[in-house]
């Protein structure tokens, strides 16, 4: 196995590294303070290729491997990690089922819109219903060739940007295990009894929009359910299995960002007469973050590359997200502690790093329900 980028690979990232740097960076601070992405960036993103990154050529995408799509999701992560879950979302848990679950009218329908920038949406959480997925509330009651909507969802990604919603809802109330009675729709943003909530004010990642969703008679036809009646659940997990990954690779990306920040800073900044970087307490805390954030992109790399060989890639993808996850909020803590008061100013990048690793302990599955399914996985030998 060997995660190093070939030449190709190499080219397309450092296209995407050379957007980021130029037009992303120096907006990341503005972006964060206004809770926004600008739409002249995502329209540059659009003339990128990157939202159909991972849909085939003949929907109209890039095709590309996910190896390559992590690493571009890393370094978009490097500049402004609300950019880089914006697509994440939109590759991982939005084409990707759709892709995987969706006839060949759906995806006809879907995945060219999706390759060309019309951003897509997982609405799974509730009020009622974070880790426990199964116990969700949202009802879809067939009626005649369509269905009928009602419901609330929270903390939905990409909320006030996307145009199509892939909305997780229960069909039948009766069903135990309760799990067995959801099913999976697409949902397009001008649909009748769709509507968009409040936009979440959040601690972090403040320039990806985080918002409610309301359903109230919201009639969606037949022919957008996605997959059979009833497993939605099996989708909205394999979905965020998949997730993961890209998961893993943002937080890879904010701790790769950390540690560029601590070392020069290191090297700089002067302390009892010498560079911070010449005490050995220093020289230790650069030495584990750099181990740590090797760890965590090699993590990564596999369960993309697992991925890519058809292999079962659900405890690596967990096991990866993790990792990456934990090392991105324990690195950005270091990069903070190396800058002192300072790293505790909004005028410091490491401040923002810090707020925006957090979240990735949370959100496609909390650090604990990995540690669930990783020990699930290993269990079942």
């Amino acid at each position: 196995m060997n995660f190093e980028l070939n030449e190709e690979q190499r080219l397309i990232v450092q296209g995407v590294r050379d957007f980021a740097q130029g037009e992303i960076g120096p907006r990341a601070k503005d972006m964060d303070e206004q809770a926004v992405i600008p739409p002249e960036i995502i329209s540059q993103l659009r003339e990128l290729g990157v939202f159909g990154a991972q849909i085939p050529l003949e929907y109209d995408g890039l095709g590309l491997d996910s190896v390559t799509y992590v690493a571009i999701i890393e370094a978009l992560a490097q500049e402004c990690a609300g950019v880089a879950i914006a697509l994440s979302v939109h590759t991982s848990v939005a084409a990707y089922p759709l892709l995987t679950f969706g006839d060949d009218e759906q995806r006809r329908r879907f995945l060219p819109r999706l390759a060309a920038g019309e951003i897509g949406a997982f609405c799974l959480t509730e009020p009622g219903s974070g880790s426990d997925a199964g116990s969700l509330a949202t009802s879809a009651r067939r009626d005649g060739d369509s269905y009928v909507l009602n419901g609330q969802k929270v903390f939905v990604s990409n909320g006030s940007i996307a145009r199509l919603y892939l909305i997780m809802a229960r069909t039948d109330p009766e069903i135990q295990p309760q799990h067995r009675g959801i099913s999976a729709f697409l949902v397009e943003r001008d649909t009748p009894g769709f509507s968009i909530g409040r936009k979440e004010d959040k601690m972090g990642l403040r320039a990806s929009d985080t918002t409610e969703l309301f359903m109230e008679d919201c009639r969606v036809p037949a022919e957008n359910r996605l997959g059979a009646e009833g497993i939605g659940f099996k989708i909205a997990m394999l979905s965020l299995n998949n997730g993961r990954i890209g998961v893993g690779s943002q937080a890879v990306g904010i701790a790769q960002a950390a540690l560029d920040e601590a070392i020069p800073y290191a090297k700089e900044r002067c302390q009892f007469g010498h560079p911070l970087v010449h005490f050995e307490a220093i020289q230790a805390k650069i030495a584990e973050m750099g181990t740590r954030l090797e760890a965590a992109r090699l993590l990564v790399r596999r369960a993309a590359w697992l991925k890519d060989q058809g292999a079962d890639f659900i405890r690596q993808a967990a096991i990866a997200k993790l990792y990456a996850s934990e090392t991105a909020t324990w690195l950005t803590h270091q990069a903070v502690q190396i800058h002192g008061g300072y790293g505790y100013i909004k005028e410091y990048a490491v401040e923002r790093y810090y707020r925006d690793a957090r979240v990735t302990e949370i959100y496609e599955g909390t650090s604990e329900m990995q540690r669930i399914i990783i020990a699930r996985e290993l269990l079942r030998g």
